[in-house]
């Protein structure tokens, strides 16, 4: 391809972007959390505040709370498809695109479609009508995120199939977790809200278990997290966004002090309800074959111990302790170094050492802070 054809081909991605309906995903860490519900709440808003909205699909799964809000929001009929002799409904995509609505809602995201509609899944469905320039509120639950595949297997002992992929969450201008603690679920599950009631005994002991249900909500809720950190680093620009509070433990092989530091920046991190890494750099003079044996196990008791904390452990050989620090903070937008605290008085450092001096002096070019932990 010519630079001419590559200029004219970036021009029309963004043209299509500029045209490109905005979407907008509500999560839930499982059925019967509201998703649903909210959606149909915001079509009635906006269609009060004058918004061409329509129905494309939602599910009520006949939850009378959820099938009362349908009642006054026009809806596109759906397609009517025969499937080893069943009548069966789906989207009809067609018909929203002929339609074309300023805003269309769209049920249960990672549904796959009917062997002989226009698109294998759903999302795909969704994709289009997004590129023709339609605005969609859609919804779907964690467990069907591609990459939680396999923490949700573990989590619930289920395989879940139907999944989508993280490139379509990516795409959303805007995601919300509609959020419930499991004693609220539970209660709703047990009320009949969410299964006829001839299923919630099942339901209790199968999916909707406590800890389960609390492991979920967590994925949701980092999920959300992250897309608005995403969100933040895509839209604004670098002279007004503000860095995410992220702490590095930079810790050394003396077991005591470097036990104190991930401490100590672990509850940091846990305040401030932030990522945090723990970094460990093996100089020539620490090498396994010339380390003792003790150091070397009290080192990897600290690492485990971090990460049961919640740390991501990084490990770099080099010789330029100070360097090392520096690509990690810059690799990982640390905002925070934490180191402990030397033997020495912090004048004396200062004036003797020459590699603190040089940390200090880049931390502070780069806007990072330091902390020395007693």
């Amino acid at each position: 391809m010519s630079p001419n054809d590559q200029n004219a081909a970036h021009f029309l991605n963004l043209l299509r972007q500029s045209r490109r309906g905005k979407f907008k995903i509500y999560i839930g860490m499982s059925a019967g959390v509201g998703k649903s519900y909210r959606m149909l709440q915001e079509a009635h808003a906006l269609l009060r505040a004058g918004i061409d909205v329509k129905i494309g699909f939602v599910e009520t799964h006949k939850r009378a709370e959820t099938h009362a809000l349908i009642d006054g929001l026009p809806i596109i009929p759906r397609r009517t498809l025969f499937y080893r002799g069943r009548e069966l409904e789906e989207m009809d995509v067609q018909a929203v695109l002929n339609l074309h609505p300023e805003l269309v809602i769209v049920d249960e995201l990672a549904h796959t479609n009917i062997p002989g509609s226009k698109n294998e899944k759903r999302w795909q469905d969704v994709v289009e009508i997004l590129d023709a320039g339609i605005n969609v509120v859609s919804a779907v639950n964690i467990q069907h995120i591609e990459s939680l595949h396999a923490s949700v297997r573990t989590i619930t002992g289920i395989d879940v199939t139907e999944r989508v992929p993280d490139r379509v969450l990516q795409m959303a201008d805007e995601v919300v977790n509609i959020d419930l603690t499991a004693d609220e679920l539970i209660t709703r599950l047990k009320d009949g809200k969410i299964y006829e009631r001839t299923k919630v005994e099942t339901a209790l002991n199968n999916f909707f278990q406590p800890e389960r249900i609390l492991q979920l909500r967590e994925l949701a809720l980092r999920e959300v997290a992250t897309a608005v950190e995403r969100k933040i680093e895509t839209s604004l620009p670098s002279s007004v966004k503000a860095k995410p509070d992220r702490f590095l433990a930079a810790i050394s092989s003396n077991h005591e002090i470097a036990r104190r530091v991930i401490r100590k920046t672990a509850r940091l991190a846990a305040y401030y309800n932030s990522r945090w890494f723990v970094l460990y750099v093996q100089t020539p003079d620490e090498r396994s074959d010339r380390i003792k044996l003790d150091v070397q196990r009290h080192l990897i008791n600290n690492l485990k111990v971090a990460t049961e904390l919640g740390a991501e452990v990084i490990q770099v050989k080099s010789s330029n302790i100070v360097n090392s620090i520096m690509a990690e903070v810059e690799k990982r937008n640390v905002t925070t170094v934490c180191i402990g605290k030397p033997h020495l008085t912090l004048l004396q450092i200062i004036l003797q050492t020459n590699a603190f001096n040089q940390l200090l002096t880049k931390l502070s070019g780069s806007d990072t802070d330091l902390i020395i932990l007693s």
